[in-house]
């Protein structure tokens, strides 16, 4: 009898030794289909962690932040993917998250981004799409967008829980200031629909529902590499984009902070940095990043329109407030 419970003893202790230990992720939606980048980077990581990578997939980036708000010293999350600068100071005064402590030199943007918690990891611009099979008359401007036909639809996300909605009124606020109330009133007759997160709205154009979508002037390479079709594209803005870098961090109450920082190290190797363009269909932060040719075929923007994370932080609340009070009929 001894020697039986001395071999079931001896089993456990193997087995709990041999156990691996698990990082979770939690990130939007999007990011972790089985058509997004979370199932080739979990492959990857887990070759050189000798770890379980779990991607834990919430309705929108802004809910992912919210979920680890509402869990608490409970959350069962080790690191945060997929906020963006627009949310980040908002997410970091929470005191949820751990200084990161990485070297970020080799961070290649359009701006000058650092901060101590948050660490970048690919980046785009805000655009609407459209279908050049379906609309011939493609608006080039805010002013063009409103001038549309009064049958004219667009599909855009609510900015308190999608940071493609957030980016939307914040492109219009930097360009129309304290008009820009005024504006969202005049855009208010062509929004067909405000959806909570960007795969809902996108959605909702690739059935037909609506003839632009706000979206991002990378997403049309998914449409070139995944399905060789070349008649979705973003429309070119005169007056510039207004960008979205998306961003990661440990949380604080994590169990496996080691862990969690050698994952934040693995968001700027040149593995995961190949693995972003034509997966999460966004530009790598690393230069002399491998990139499809498709994207070559891309509107690049040449103004790089992006308000700072203090700037967001301490007017976002009376943005929205106005957006809100525009778009309501």
């Amino acid at each position: 009898m001894k020697k039986i419970i001395y071999s079931l003893l001896l089993t456990s202790l193997v087995l709990f030794a041999n156990e691996k230990p698990t990082l979770n992720v939690y990130t939007y939606d999007s990011f972790a289909a089985s058509w997004g980048p979370g199932p080739k980077i979990k492959a990857a990581f887990e070759k050189k962690c000798n770890c379980i990578l779990k991607f834990v997939p919430v309705s929108s980036s802004i809910a992912t932040l919210r979920k680890i708000q509402l869990e608490g010293k409970k959350t069962k999350a080790d690191v945060l993917l997929g906020l963006d600068t627009a949310i980040a100071q908002v997410a970091k005064e929470t005191n949820l998250f751990a200084p990161h402590g990485l070297d970020t030199s080799i961070i290649d943007l359009p701006n000058d981004f650092k901060d101590d918690t948050f660490v970048p990891f690919d980046y785009s611009y805000f655009a609407f799409v459209y279908d050049e099979n379906k609309l011939k008359n493609v608006p080039k401007s805010f002013e063009e967008l409103v001038s549309m036909p009064e049958d004219f639809k667009i599909v855009i996300q609510d900015p308190r829980s999608s940071t493609p909605g957030l980016g939307l009124i914040l492109w219009v606020k930097s360009v129309y200031g304290d008009k820009a109330s005024d504006y969202w009133k005049r855009l208010a007759p062509h929004i067909l629909t405000i959806t909570k997160g960007w795969s809902e709205a996108y959605g909702l154009f690739l059935k037909g529902e609506a003839d632009m979508v706000l979206s991002y002037t990378t997403s049309p390479a998914y449409h070139m590499v995944a399905e060789n079709k070349h008649n979705i594209k973003s429309a070119a803005f005169k007056k510039g984009h207004y960008a979205q870098i998306e961003v990661a961090a440990i949380v604080k109450s994590s169990k496996q902070k080691i862990l969690a920082k050698e994952f934040l190290e693995f968001l700027y190797s040149k593995t995961f940095a190949e693995i972003i363009p034509t997966s999460n269909w966004s530009y790598p932060v690393i230069k002399g990043t491998k990139i499809n040719k498709a994207f070559d075929k891309l509107h690049k923007p040449k103004e790089f329109i992006l308000m700072d994370g203090k700037t967001v932080q301490e007017n976002r609340k009376m943005i929205i407030n106005e957006w809100l009070k525009a778009v309501q009929k």
